[in-house]
């Protein structure tokens, strides 16, 4: 491809839209353009990239046994409401985008495809014999962000690699699980990415283990915490480690003490001198059920510990036996509407009395009261004795009606000890998600009733796994991993074009015809190659040239005349002085080994 035929239209300044480095190089690169909001277009050189990370990622599963397919972006809520999802994803802050036909039917764009392959799942695979079957597609999936940012890592369309797998036993199932897991980390190595697979939260996809792979940046949204022997790693949302010992209080009887105004563990500890770990802290929430019902929650965990509310959610989830669709803390506003005004906010201690909810309007009128495992284990404690300015010193679990079940429902923290190797402490890391994948289970199947005939001519649920990459994500993300202050250095393999040829000055005729020659013959050596044949100042050639990242750059310039070219090479700028002939030798021994 010549420059001067390529849509190419780079940027000086940083765009003022664009807040992290790879959103603001891609923009300057000409490689997306916004439309709106989270919408972005890829330009030619961002499609030549998503082509090759497409490619990839078609070979690596092909190899594993999946077969491609194409399944609809519309979704008619009929399929979605049979597996309970259509309320959680269309009401309130849903992230589906929904519609209604001319004929009123509502419809809705998908965002995942579990409910629409299961539903083909149950009508086409009628006998073990069939099975297993893991189906992959690439397409564009839309999903209504609340807060759209970072350019393709949030955005509101992407374009998503998505599998799904269907089996007759769970030994299955983890099987091809696990060659997923290999094939995934073969697809990110051999796209120039260093990705950690890391233990998550399966979220609103549900499901009994999953797992995610982040490419490590200082940009990433979500906090990894790794072993210091690199024996483990997960995201916060589902990471464990032993937290650190609390300080001892006295053996003293329990007494009540005076606390006026002091409704805040900052306050407590300085006026009494008294360690955070030291205290109990009640924080009221409310979750709000798939039945419809609105749950208030009591949890307990020591003071001096941060609330996970991924593992709230989960554990509210198990202890009701239902989906919880989502929660949030109470709120002062939230009490008067309910006209629940007894509560002592500020000195609530873990033993508040359900009959304080008594006159709420629409909440259960009893807690749920999960209690963090720090908590539970704590043999004496401060905590607040459910009256205005009043705490409880010395406090045991048996002066407040019994020890309760410990939950883990506390962050962990970088520097904490590992629970594998109590020698061993987490350190965090900033990551990207780039691909996740789900052990499903039966959640999906016997939602929607897809069933199979298993050997002994019974019918029974499939097993399911669920496999996905974010392939514009991943671009933007090899970006924010492979960059400097000129531009971006794209890895080779899913770099928009491996070698570009710089013709300093067009205008002289030998550098010219030197350029044009080495263009050609890079490309009937079967290299994708870019020819600079701009009537630019050499400088802005350069410029761009460093911008836009190509890997290798051959600069033809005042040496033409005695044959001399310069090899450069992207990531480390490394510059060779060589006769054209050994640079293009050198250059295609390197790109077609």
């Amino acid at each position: 491809m010549r420059v001067s035929r390529l849509l190419l239209v780079t940027l000086r300044d940083v765009p003022a839209e664009a807040e992290i480095a790879s959103h603001q190089l891609l923009l300057r690169g000409g490689y997306i353009r916004r439309v709106g909001s989270g919408i972005y277009a890829y330009l030619p050189l961002m499609w030549k990239v998503i082509q090759r990370i497409t490619a990839i990622v078609r070979e690596e599963l092909n190899a594993a046994g999946a077969q491609e397919t194409l399944l609809p972006q519309l979704h008619p809520a009929e399929l979605w409401q049979r597996s309970g999802r259509w309320q959680g994803y269309t009401a309130g802050e849903g992230i589906m985008f929904h519609l209604e036909d001319r004929q009123g039917r509502e419809l809705g764009l998908g965002p995942t495809h579990e409910e629409v392959v299961t539903s083909l799942a149950g009508d086409l695979l009628q006998s073990y014999k069939q099975l297993p079957v893991n189906l992959y597609q690439v397409q564009t999936k839309f999903r209504d962000e609340i807060r759209p940012r970072f350019g393709l890592m949030r955005g509101r369309e992407f374009i998503m690699k998505d599998a799904y797998s269907f089996h007759a036993s769970e030994a299955d199932l983890r099987n091809t699980y696990l060659d997923m897991d290999q094939a995934y980390r073969r697809i990110f190595e051999r796209c120039g990415l260093a990705a950690v697979p890391v233990d998550a939260d399966s979220g609103a996809i549900g499901g009994a283990a999953s797992q995610e792979f982040m490419v490590t940046a200082d940009a990433g949204e979500d906090l990894i915490l790794l072993s210091d022997d690199g024996t483990y790693a997960a995201n916060q949302e589902k990471a464990v480690s032993v937290p650190s010992q609390a300080v001892q209080l006295d053996g003293a009887a329990m007494e009540l003490i005076s606390t006026p105004d002091e409704t805040s563990i900052d306050a407590l500890c300085r006026s009494h001198s008294w360690d955070p770990s030291q205290l109990i802290k009640v924080l009221l929430f409310i979750a709000r059920l798939d039945d419809g019902s609105e749950q208030p929650l009591l949890i307990s965990l020591r003071a001096d510990q941060e609330l996970n509310e991924v593992k709230l959610i989960n554990a509210v989830g198990r202890l009701k036996g239902q989906e919880v669709l989502d929660c949030r803390p109470i709120q002062p506003a939230d009490l008067d509407r309910q006209g629940v005004n007894s509560i002592p906010l500020g000195f609530i201690g873990p033993d508040l009395d359900d009959a304080v909810l008594s006159s709420a309007r629409s909440w259960t009128k009893q807690f749920l009261r999960c209690t963090d495992r720090t908590a539970a284990t704590m043999e004496r404690m401060v905590c607040g004795a459910n009256q205005p300015d009043q705490h409880r010193l010395n406090a045991t679990w048996d002066d407040l009606g019994g020890t309760p079940k410990g939950l883990d429902l506390r962050k962990a923290r970088a520097g904490e000890a590992c629970v594998h190797n109590p020698e061993t402490q987490l350190i965090e890391k900033r990551g990207i998600e780039v691909g996740h994948i789900f052990q499903l289970g039966r959640k999906y199947s016997e939602a929607m009733d897809s069933r199979f005939t298993n050997e002994a001519g019974k019918t029974e649920p499939f097993w399911m796994g669920c496999y996905g990459i974010g392939i514009s994500r991943l671009a933007q993300a090899a970006v924010e991993q492979h960059h400097d202050d000129a531009g971006i250095c794209w890895p080779t393999t899913i770099a928009p074009y491996e070698a570009i040829v710089v013709v300093a000055n067009m205008q002289d005729q030998t550098q010219a015809e030197l350029g044009e020659s080495l263009y050609n013959q890079l490309i009937a050596a079967g290299v994708d190659a870019l020819f600079d044949d701009r009537k630019e100042r050499a400088g802005v050639k350069f410029k761009d040239a460093d911008l836009i990242g190509i890997p290798w750059r051959v600069v033809v310039g005042r040496d033409a005349s005695d044959g001399i070219v310069e090899l450069v090479e992207r990531a480390n700028r490394g510059v060779q002085k060589l006769p054209h002939a050994d640079a293009l030798k050198g250059l295609i021994s390197t790109l077609r080994p």
